[in-house]
């Protein structure tokens, strides 16, 4: 199904979103793809897929209280979709037929 289609890093960060639950905002998806990725990020590319996710349904977003700490300034904070859970379930069973399809002897030849 072409619909649930996603790019490497819009799979990541869809995954992020859903891993952090109710503190997915902009700065803590950074932080945390980072930190479990070992992986630079920047600002733009983040915002760029995470307003490509919400375009595609796969996300929605709200804004949080404003707080003093951050200049009165409010958070976005993202969910992940009914429409993104599919598309994350479809993703992962593509990979493990996938993975499931390889020979055991192709690693064999390779010096795995």
């Amino acid at each position: 199904m072409r619909e649930y289609q996603l790019g490497e890093f819009e799979e990541i960060v869809l995954l992020t979103v859903a891993i952090l639950y109710e503190d997915a905002y902009g700065v803590s998806i950074k932080q945390e793809i980072e930190t479990r990725l070992k992986r630079n990020v920047s600002v733009s590319a983040l915002q760029t897929a995470l307003r490509r996710l919400e375009k595609k349904g796969y996300l929605k977003s709200s804004f949080g209280e404003a707080t003093a700490i951050r200049g009165g300034k409010r958070k976005r904070f993202f969910k992940v979709t009914k429409s993104g859970k599919s598309a994350l379930d479809y993703t992962k069973d593509i990979r493990v037929q996938l993975w499931s399809a390889i020979p055991n002897v192709t690693f064999e030849y390779a010096g795995v």
